[in-house]
């Protein structure tokens, strides 16, 4: 594995998360990790929306309509950044709310939620930790080939198929799902394959060929751009447990930033992941003179990142 470069700390002494977390007011703590169901709501409207109506232009088969199954995979395939916040159960105040959303993404992109939540926490436990992250389990892009291979997305679905199917079996042996919750993972995994040969089977008795195009092939097609974004959140990233160091903050535009339930806030979401993601933005306001991790678009973040696997090739 290719050691990342060293944060740059601009001039600024590096201090760690939780130093900076605890110096904060408990009442300006508290209000930031309120969690309500108003926003949450409000946001998945908009979301939701904007994936019936892409969808609705798909079916009827407006000019060009080809080049929507994009926009439609983008939206779908970022869903999984409400996935993300809905597992943290702080996208609702409402624990019912965050689980029944979260059920539907993972439906949406083949990412069983209950066992995603074990793998995920354990992740924040042990943020960039080559031992045991799971995230580091297959590292990140380290050649010109891998990185290409990375971006398809291809290896995504193959990871995702292959945990629904031997989950499905009993056969999950991921360390970092309890034994109390294997049954609980096997019997989602089941219910999720089930639904998915449902659906096909229908499609296949009743000649319906629509879920193909609004929801099968846009996934495949959004794919890349969901990992477009998440190589930024931890990729060249430093291996130590201060979360403004082995995490990054991307800057970006504001409708990025509604796609990915500001998860852009990277750094801000793993030093402190009770925050709610509408409160994202303030708390990054209140330490962004603390961040030494971040970067200006993920454009300028692909742009280094093929650079220096270029340069460690020669």
């Amino acid at each position: 594995m290719i050691a990342p470069p060293p944060p740059k700390a601009c001039g600024k002494d590096i201090m760690d998360h939780k130093r900076i977390i605890a110096a904060l007011p408990r009442e300006q703590r508290k209000k930031l990790i309120e969690k309500t169901n108003g926003p949450g709501l409000l946001h998945l409207v908009l979301h939701a929306g904007a994936i019936a109506i892409v969808g609705v232009f798909i079916a009827s088969g407006v000019p060009y309509w080809p080049v929507l199954m994009v926009v439609q995979g983008i939206l779908i395939v970022f869903l999984f950044t409400l996935l993300h916040e809905s597992i943290h159960r702080t996208a609702f105040r409402s624990t019912w709310i965050n689980d029944v959303v979260a059920a539907l993404c993972g439906f949406l992109i083949l990412l069983p939620p209950n066992w995603f939540r074990y793998f995920h926490f354990a992740h924040h436990r042990h943020t960039q930790d080559p031992e045991n992250d799971p995230e580091l389990i297959v590292p990140k892009p380290e050649t010109v080939g891998q990185y290409l291979t990375y971006l398809s997305g291809l290896p995504t679905w193959k990871s995702h198929l292959g945990t629904l199917l031997r989950n499905a079996r009993g056969r999950c042996d991921d360390a970092f799902v309890p034994t109390s919750a294997q049954k609980q993972v096997q019997g989602e995994a089941c219910l999720m394959l089930a639904t998915y040969g449902g659906i096909v089977g229908m499609c296949i008795v009743s000649g319906v060929t629509l879920p193909l195009y609004i929801w099968v092939l846009p996934v495949l097609l959004g794919q890349p751009f969901l990992r477009l974004y998440l190589l930024a959140e931890h990729g060249r990233c430093a291996f130590v447990t201060n979360m403004f160091e082995n995490s990054r903050t991307t800057f970006t535009n504001r409708l990025v930033r509604s796609l990915a339930w500001n998860m852009p806030y990277h750094a801000e979401h793993h030093a402190y992941p009770g925050v709610p993601f509408h409160r994202l933005p303030e708390f990054h306001r209140m330490i962004r003179t603390r961040l030494t991790v971040t970067e200006d678009g993920y454009a300028r973040f692909h742009r280094s990142y093929f650079s220096e696997l270029t340069m460690d090739r020669q």
